[in-house]
């Protein structure tokens, strides 16, 4: 007896497996993460994530014009700030001369329709390398989310689009919701990294920021898993995503990605409001490490890995290989 319906005529050629592809890519699915350094003329590739680079005001706007020429909508933006600027306080990141707020400035005056989202935690201007304020050996809460609040106003006012706090404190996106209203920020957004794990995926990124946590003559935690997720949990993630979306939050992130897809399906499942998942540091120097050794195909893993993202319902991928997914899926 013959198969009535045969699932390979489906598979048969390109055309038609195209015409039924439930997944597409998009340039317009990105954001670009990207790392702005103090100076001139500075462009320094990140050892640990060939292709990556760390880039001075003027070069990062070069890179946001090229990123939007090529169909990129969103930028999320990071800041790698001088030694002699940090404390325990994290008061440089208010400043309103100070490096993210210039580049904030910067690139909405060369590309006013680009997407801008800085993020928001203390870990590049702390001491200590942690994502808050440390007191008495302990990353303190509360006044961790009001340094958070100073920040993000100051991100609105240099014209930020979304604010997007990656710090994991608790209470923090009804602080910044509030006083973005009360500053009268109605219409700036909040990206919230809701459900960010404590992963061994970030390595390489704190290379490029120097924003992992620091000996120190005084007691500090040693990694930032007090406030970070453990990675072993599923249903915490549900409820760290609809506390934010109760507390404000208009985007909800899942961090990292590809190890975390059966989260982002259940956030998905559980928020009505879009999910971001950021392809992480590890993640991208994992295939440029393997494909340098021949183990992979770069173009293929890379393609498959971004469709497995948003085919477990991301609706924005924050990737490093933004700018060249945007210019391979055009060929």
């Amino acid at each position: 007896m013959f198969p009535l319906q045969r699932n390979r005529r489906l598979r048969t050629n390109e055309a038609i497996r195209s015409l039924v592809r439930e997944t597409s890519v998009s340039p317009q699915d990105f954001m670009c993460p990207m790392f702005v350094t103090e100076g001139k003329g500075i462009k320094s590739e990140v050892p640990s994530m060939p292709g990556v680079y760390r880039q001075s005001l003027d070069g990062t706007v070069k890179e946001v014009k090229e990123l939007w020429a090529l169909g990129v909508k969103a930028v999320n933006l990071y800041a790698k700030v001088s030694e002699d600027l940090k404390d325990n306080t994290g008061k440089e990141a208010w400043n309103k001369d100070g490096l993210m707020q210039q580049t904030i400035k910067a690139i909405k005056d060369a590309v006013p329709e680009m997407i801008v989202m800085p993020d928001v935690a203390l870990d590049p201007y702390s001491i200590y390398g942690h994502d808050g304020i440390i007191e008495n050996g302990q990353v303190v809460n509360d006044p961790t989310v009001d340094a958070l609040t100073k920040m993000s106003i100051s991100h609105a006012e240099a014209g930020a689009d979304f604010i997007a706090p990656s710090d994991m404190m608790d209470g923090r996106i009804l602080a910044i919701r509030k006083g973005l209203e009360e500053n009268g920020f109605h219409n700036v957004g909040i990206m919230s990294y809701s459900a960010k794990y404590a992963s061994a995926f970030y390595g390489p990124f704190r290379d490029a920021l120097d924003s992992a946590p620091k000996d120190s003559t005084v007691e500090i935690p040693k990694d930032k898993r007090t406030y970070q997720m453990d990675f072993a949990n599923r249903t915490e993630a549900i409820k760290e995503a609809i506390h934010d979306v109760e507390e404000g939050a208009d985007i909800v992130m899942v961090k990292p990605g590809l190890c975390y897809l059966d989260v982002v399906r259940e956030v998905k499942n559980a928020v009505n409001v879009p999910v971001a998942v950021y392809q992480v540091s590890g993640e991208y120097a994992m295939i440029k490490a393997a494909s340098e050794k021949g183990w992979i195909d770069h173009d293929a893993v890379l393609l498959e890995q971004l469709t497995a993202i948003k085919r477990a319902g991301a609706s924005i991928i924050s990737t490093y290989f933004a700018k060249y997914a945007a210019k391979l899926l055009q060929q």
